[in-house]
């Protein structure tokens, strides 16, 4: 029982640090209001303190029960969904008064709009607003889109526009959850969760809108993921006319999971998955095993890092390949505001570049020519703002200039892993007047080169992931906690007793996690019980980084020694 009001007290004191002012103390769970279930998923039995108190049940009934194994008994006494619906119907406040708060935290358009309007009231008669939140592929059915109906009712051969995608689509499909089952209806109306068919190209965090609305709507708060894929693998079927279904297959996860990434090696034809850490990938294999029931080859998983830069780099020209066509470009880290601001999504690159503009100006204390001027942001947060001026036919290559900047931010010049956290910036440029001679094959290289020289005069870095770590062990096993910690380069912020376990807290290099569960339990005799997640990106100990440059280079077949500025200068 002891441990049970430590869960609870730690959850409140959670609500007491992050909840709303106004909410904190409705949001806090009481087992004797009902708020707090107790069971078992695995052998789904359940109650709250009110249903133990009216049936007469006590903890000794529960002992006695897998003590005796009449645990199926306890299930039909004491079922868990009757538990947790209660929760839900007794606790949980109905989406019509719910939306009137939430929807202005979770939307960021005109809440006096007709579409605000029609959310902050759950109006079913309102124009269609839908968020999908999740995504699912179903063998027989293909994409299912599940989310939640804010406004108006969504019913079958409906047209509607999906806002990050950008396609208007025709709802095949409207069904209702049944439990984990889809039950196909003619409708559904605001404030319930649905599931659609014919969306093919939405996604996790996709705002979906009726079509008639497409010019005006806002999309909703876009969905963080707390981690970024950091751990990748190359996969291959052992049977090689198996690799069309393994391709099929990992296509639908990466769907799926939106913190996998599948990729093709280019120069080895190797397919890559990277995932959140070698937890993630063992599981995303597992689940291609039960999917597919292929047999597959892995490599052992390698870190993924990433280049940055320290401090400004001067102006560098970059020329095309045919000296027709010259950009002026610069490099510099972005300041850690404008990074926070990227990070938490305050800042996107579909945003509307008044609102982009404003936020950076009063935030990030930006320049009105640079906040107004961002030309692409890139998902790995870096930024590409032209500061140019009366540039003739910059209009007409914008977009393969915007090319080479993604092009040289996916792969950096020190070892090809992607580039976070730059700014990269455009200052002047001499485009050529003959379209023939300022296409992408011009502009892209000249772009690129630009940027490369940049950034290495830029003081550039190595960035590894760092996981945050929790461990939870006996004190007579403290000691063997935290040798394995410091051995494996990790650092201890915080150790606290909480009764006859201590609570050890630090972060550990992502590298110097592989096998870590067998050295934390042989120096632990099994008794410790960790968990990690991601915590932050940081530079690679200078004592370490040329050593592993050289060591990632050589795994990607790339010659030993990083380029220099002037390979990329040309005469």
């Amino acid at each position: 029982q002891r441990r049970f009001i430590e869960i609870i007290r730690d959850f409140n004191e959670l609500i007491d640090l992050y909840g709303e002012p106004e909410f904190k103390e409705k949001w806090k769970v009481n087992p004797a209001k009902g708020t707090v279930a107790f069971g078992s998923a695995l052998h789904k039995w359940g109650f709250t303190i009110p249903i133990a108190q009216k049936e007469g049940l006590k903890f000794d009934y529960i002992v006695d029960a897998y003590q005796k194994g009449y645990i199926e008994e306890l299930a039909k006494e004491f079922p868990l969904y009757r538990a947790i619906l209660d929760m839900v119907v007794q606790h949980i406040p109905n989406p019509v008064e719910a939306q009137r708060y939430r929807i202005p935290k979770l939307w960021k358009g005109d809440l006096n709009s007709e579409l605000g309007k029609a959310m902050i009231e759950c109006d079913e008669e309102g124009p269609t607003v839908i968020c999908i939140s999740k995504i699912n592929v179903d063998p027989h059915a293909g994409i299912v889109a599940t989310g939640r109906v804010f406004s108006g009712t969504v019913y079958e051969g409906e047209e509607v526009y999906l806002l990050s995608a950008k396609r208007v689509s025709r709802i095949q499909q409207v069904s209702l959850y049944m439990g984990p089952y889809r039950e196909a209806v003619p409708e559904i109306p605001a404030g319930n969760i649905v599931a659609l068919l014919g969306v093919e190209d939405a996604r996790a965090g996709e705002t979906i809108v009726d079509a008639q609305y497409k010019d005006t709507a806002a999309p909703f708060e876009r969905l963080h993921y707390i981690s970024e894929p950091v751990v990748t693998i190359a996969i291959e079927p052992v049977r090689s006319q198996d690799l069309p279904k393994l391709i099929d297959a990992l296509r639908k996860m990466a769907i799926e999971d939106p913190t996998l990434h599948v990729r093709i090696n280019e120069e080895t034809g190797e397919y890559l998955i990277s995932g959140m850490g070698a937890l993630h990938l063992e599981i995303t294999l597992w689940d291609l095993k039960q999917r597919t029931n292929l047999e597959v080859k892995t490599s052992p998983p390698v870190v993924v890092y990433r280049e940055s830069v320290k401090t400004r780099s001067p102006v560098f020209e970059g020329k095309s390949p045919n000296k027709h066509n010259r950009v002026y470009i610069s490099v510099e880290p972005l300041d850690e505001v404008a990074l926070d601001l990227l990070q938490r999504g305050e800042v996107y690159e579909d945003q509307d570049w008044r609102t982009r503009a404003k936020i950076l100006r009063e935030k990030a204390g930006w320049s009105t020519d640079q906040a107004r001027n961002i030309w692409a942001i890139d998902e790995n947060l870096n930024v590409l703002v032209n500061l140019t001026s009366g540039v003739q036919y910059l209009r007409e290559v914008r977009d393969t200039i915007i090319m080479g900047f993604r092009w040289a931010m996916r792969e950096g010049p020190l070892a090809q892993e992607p580039v976070r956290g730059v700014k990269v910036i455009l200052h002047d440029a001499q485009i050529h007047e003959d379209p023939a001679h300022r296409g992408p094959a011009q502009m892209i290289p000249a772009t690129r080169r630009a940027i490369y020289a940049g950034f290495l005069t830029a003081k550039p870095v190595l960035l590894e992931p760092i996981l945050r770590i929790d461990v939870k062990v006996p004190q007579d096993q403290l000691g063997g906690v935290l040798n394995v910690l410091t051995k494996r380069r990790g650092k201890i912020s915080n150790i606290e007793q909480h009764g006859g376990l201590m609570y050890v807290r630090g972060e550990i290099p992502v590298s110097e996690t592989f096998n870590l569960s067998d050295d934390m339990r042989s120096a632990t005799m099994g008794k410790a019980f960790w968990s990690t997640q991601f915590l932050r990106w940081a530079p690679v100990p200078e004592s370490l980084m040329k050593d592993l440059i050289v060591e990632i280079r050589k795994r990607k077949g790339l010659p030993e020694e990083v380029p220099r500025p002037e390979d990329f200068l040309g005469p």
